[in-house]
């Protein structure tokens, strides 16, 4: 088991999936999971990614060095989208290969509180995402806490890599 931030700390390259939603502040929406846990352990990030969303779209981007956004939806109060989510593999890929990154750790995308099933979305990634991408996901949470478990920033652990 293992927690995505301790990937950070060792010099990993970190992927956090996000939406596509910015408030009034321009500050990009960064309500729950591993978004959230980045907003509050990056100062500063929730404005840039705004940033960069209004002004070029909802797209990969590096946000802090060893830290890229993954785009899974427009906006936190709709399901991930799976064509978005191809996309935004493709982008990572590109990125990857432009910085020259050997390791990236990428949740599962849209497999966490966003509810999509693994079966559904390796698919769209296997095209992309080659052995330089360790895809990790959270725990099972315990029967009665799985609602509420999602939005707790609870440590990643790695099930299988593909």
């Amino acid at each position: 088991m293992g927690n995505l931030w301790d990937y950070h700390d060792q010099g990993l390259v970190v992927v956090i999936t996000t939406g596509g939603l910015v408030d009034r502040q321009g500050r990009a929406l960064m309500p729950r999971g591993c978004a959230r846990q980045a907003r509050e352990r990056f100062p500063g990030v929730a404005e840039r990614l705004g940033q960069w969303i209004k002004a070029q779209g909802n797209h990969v981007y590096e946000l802090e060095p060893r830290l890229v956004s993954f785009p899974v939806e427009n906006s936190p109060y709709e399901c991930p989208d799976l064509r978005l989510i191809e996309r935004s593999g493709q982008e990572l890929q590109q990125l990857a290969n432009e910085r020259g990154w050997t390791q990236i750790v990428v949740p599962r995308p849209g497999c966490g509180g966003g509810g999509l099933d693994w079966r559904d979305v390796r698919p769209r990634l296997a095209k992309w995402l080659d052995d330089r991408f360790l895809l990790i996901c959270p725990p099972s949470p315990p029967a009665k806490k799985r609602d509420s478990s999602a939005k707790t920033g609870v440590p990643h652990e790695i099930r299988k890599t593909w």
